[in-house]
């Protein structure tokens, strides 16, 4: 019957009409849920498939290849009377960007809240309404593709799920954050995600995120930026991957050799494969990353491996991080990775752990440990304040 009822209810948009009637009853809604499906495994941009929008009362999907108006919706994102719940909302926000050039504001992400009113960090969607509403989702379309069409009831029924019970989810996750005192702590996270600069990504940057990157120099980093950047835009010039374009595994060994002739680019395994023009802008941007004097060198994006007596140090931070999670019942993610333990030991005025609920919760007990005024001890088992 749950199955019958579901598909029944299935509310494909394919109009610009459509579209503006639902954004008109939803208008007085307190809470719109919405979730995307995309695709992007052949692609260097995603590619928007379907909208799922959801209220109290209804629950669409609108498809995005059919509707073309998309200013009503626009309205309705903007509007500051309504809450914008998601979960994980990150990809979601990217993709409607592109697609309606604005941003949901206000946003709720439930995912983020979860970590704040339970110890369970980065929670499935799933689990989330298994765990509030008792409900298990099917997961027979998980690996649909979106981009086909027609899609039957099933398929919409299915993906109207995802919004289907997070107006209720919100309800109770916002009342327990404001019983627990916890409300102000996500502000900062959900200003984040609903900031425009967020999703624009400087090509310059995108060595960054190169494998092996951390293991070379300076100088060789500062050729990896430049081949970084010119594989970033020309990805996004020709709407592929950035891998089918040149995997990382090639562009740090281009960095790390620096190739300064076709010849010298080809005997590097995978630089034959590259088209004749591919290696020419290469090899220009190896020179330009030769050329780039020292005091330009990109920072190293990786930290210098800490020292024996910090790591122990960081060991006896992180157990304390550990125990405070356990006390308030929170994800010890959320409060600090051993990576910003460690910066708070090493640059302690500069941390976010030195202000606000982080340094309120966790960075006062660590710096009474840091400062000796308290110790840790093991009572039946378990950790326990000296």
């Amino acid at each position: 019957m749950y199955e019958e009822d579901r598909e029944t209810q299935a509310v494909l948009i394919t109009t610009d009409e459509q579209l503006r009637d639902f954004c008109v009853r939803a208008q007085g809604s307190e809470v719109l849920a919405i979730d995307t499906e995309f695709l992007r495994e052949k692609t260097y941009r995603a590619r928007l498939c379907l909208v799922q929008l959801g209220t109290d009362d209804e629950q669409v999907a609108v498809d995005p290849f059919c509707v073309h108006d998309g200013e009503p919706l626009v309205a309705l994102f903007k509007d500051p009377a309504i809450t914008k719940v998601l979960h994980a909302c990150s990809q979601d926000m990217e993709v409607l960007q592109e697609w309606c050039g604005t941003l949901p504001s206000p946003i709720f992400d439930t995912q983020m809240a979860a970590s704040f009113i339970s110890d369970r960090y980065q929670i499935g969607y799933g689990a989330l309404v298994e765990d509030f509403c008792h409900v298990h989702l099917p997961k027979a379309e998980s690996l649909t593709d979106w981009s086909a069409r027609p899609l039957d009831a099933k398929q919409i029924a299915y993906a109207l799920d995802d919004v289907r019970y997070l107006p209720g989810i919100w309800r109770t996750m916002r009342d327990r954050l404001e019983e627990l005192g916890r409300t102000a702590w996500l502000e900062d996270d959900f200003a984040h995600a609903c900031d425009p600069q967020s999703y624009r990504h400087d090509p310059r940057e995108a060595y960054r995120k190169v494998k092996r990157v951390g293991s070379l120099s300076r100088r060789q980093m500062s050729v990896a930026r430049e081949v970084a950047a010119w594989r970033e835009d020309l990805a996004a010039k020709i709407d592929k991957p950035r891998r089918w374009v040149m995997g990382d595994e090639l562009l740090a060994e281009i960095a790390k050799r620096m190739p300064s002739t076709d010849a010298a680019l080809m005997r590097i395994r995978g630089g034959a494969d590259l088209s004749a023009q591919d290696r020419a802008e290469v090899l220009a941007a190896v020179r330009a990353g030769v050329a780039c004097p020292p005091e330009l060198y990109p920072d190293t994006p990786h930290r210098s491996k800490p020292s024996l007596e910090s790591e122990c140090v960081c060991d006896l931070m992180y157990a304390l991080t550990r125990m405070v999670a356990d006390r308030e019942h929170i994800a010890s993610s959320i409060l600090a990775s051993r990576d910003e333990l460690i910066d708070y030991f090493e640059h302690r005025a500069s941390s976010p752990l030195s202000r606000g609920w982080r340094h309120e919760l966790l960075g006062s007990h660590l710096d009474a440990l840091l400062e000796g005024q308290i110790g840790l001890t093991v009572v039946d088992g378990k950790i326990e304040l000296l």
